[in-house]
């Protein structure tokens, strides 16, 4: 680990960055990189009696809700593992959830083998929360079927985000939008897309000081977000490549090594605007309950194995300094500051891999205007974890709060 230092007029802000190790750049490696082995007691807690008020570090407790993870084998499946382990989750036991092809297969977690289950309508008995990273149509079909059970289920996908009812969330954003759901009564919480979370941890605090009106984004995407075996080709093209052989696509339709190309989501062929682009506007709406706030985006994916980038640019209702954002973007949970402007160091995707908190930097005042009313920001955040995994279980911490 080491220490680098920025200051700035009136504080001075350390961060400890810890390089990725060299295994995050294999997509298996990466998968698995995270899975620990510890004390693991046995059995679980019935239903019956359970206590509903938990602390929310405890680990494994009789007193912990049973947990469900729906598609345990993918890339945010084994996330999940990795997160629940590091964040001490209060459990009493966990189901390990994932298509036929994967059931049967063994997996280690906290010392304890587990047998990884086929996913059907009938896998949610007895459980309390569920998170699902199976893919939409999955969650579509079993999502309100754990829900009807009573089921807390926390989806990464993006089947409930827009719907009407369903609490879209960031905890350090909008933990209000979810304060009527309490454990043992079933509800569909949704996680935001990555882009949206990564770029909403960044400008949520200046919203907050002077209230942003318009909103520029363009965001430069990792393998990751599209899953394990995008990453996987990206590891390969590469070796390929530098081998003089060619990169043969199989995830993309193009060569995604030493390339770069406009995100692979489905295109509205009449706006010009991919799902990707539109996720960011319409999500950013509903989390901050707010549709007068105006935003573009243009969503590229990038050669990088799992940190997302994003360039930001803000027009806002009210003056705002860079010194008072860089205060509010100081003092907002889950954000790290890296602007070094005489160094030229500002965040990078390594800065962001396997770290919890979203990198925010080159925050500088947009010189095409004339007021003091337009920022420009950089922002680096690791999309598997608080893109996706620690953003999940972080919503279930807020349920045992409730």
């Amino acid at each position: 680990v080491r220490s680098v230092g920025y200051t700035f007029p009136r504080f001075r802000i350390v961060l400890s960055l810890r390089p990725p190790p060299l295994s995050a750049f294999s997509a298996s490696a990466t998968m698995m990189q995270h899975m620990r082995t510890g004390p693991c007691a046995s059995g679980r807690a019935a239903r019956t009696g359970r206590q509903h008020c938990i602390s929310v570090r405890a680990a494994k407790t009789p007193s912990g809700p049973v947990l469900a993870i729906v598609g345990v084998t993918g890339a945010v499946g084994q996330e999940f593992l990795s997160v629940l382990h590091d964040r001490n989750f209060p459990y009493s036991d966990i189901k390990l959830l994932a298509s036929a092809r994967s059931a049967g297969k063994k997996q280690t977690f906290e010392g304890h083998e587990y047998t990884i289950e086929e996913l059907t309508p009938e896998s949610f008995k007895g459980i309390d929360i569920a998170l699902f990273s199976a893919g939409g149509s999955i969650s579509k079909d079993l999502g309100p079927v754990a829900a009807a059970a009573g089921v807390i289920v926390v989806d990464n996908s993006s089947a409930f985000r827009m719907t009407e009812g369903v609490p879209l969330v960031i905890p350090e954003v909008n933990p209000e939008a979810m304060k009527h759901i309490k454990l043992g009564k079933g509800a569909i919480i949704a996680n935001p897309n990555c882009s949206t979370i990564i770029a909403l941890m960044a400008v949520t605090p200046l919203h907050r000081v002077a209230t942003v009106k318009r909103m520029i984004v363009s965001t430069y995407q990792a393998a990751s977000g599209a899953g394990a075996a995008a990453m996987e080709e990206l590891r390969q093209q590469t070796q390929d490549v530098l081998s003089g052989k060619p990169a043969v696509p199989k995830i993309f339709p193009v060569q995604y090594a030493f390339n770069l190309f406009s995100h692979n989501s489905g295109m509205d062929v009449k706006l010009g605007y991919n799902e990707e682009e539109l996720k960011l506007v319409n999500e950013t709406h509903k989390i901050w309950n707010n549709k007068d706030v105006r935003i573009t985006a243009t969503c590229i994916r990038v050669p990088i194995m799992r940190a997302h980038a994003e360039s930001i640019n803000l027009e806002f209702e009210d003056d705002i300094s860079e010194q008072q954002a860089l205060d509010a973007l100081a003092k907002f949970p889950g954000v790290s500051i890296i602007n070094d402007r005489a160094a030229n160091r500002f965040p990078m995707p390594l800065d962001a891999t396997l770290q919890d908190d979203v990198f925010v930097g080159r925050v500088r005042r947009d010189i095409s205007r004339t007021d003091n009313k337009g920022l420009e920001i950089f922002v680096c955040g690791d999309q598997i974890k608080k893109g996706a995994a620690l953003n999940a279980v972080q919503i279930a911490e807020l349920v045992l709060k409730n």
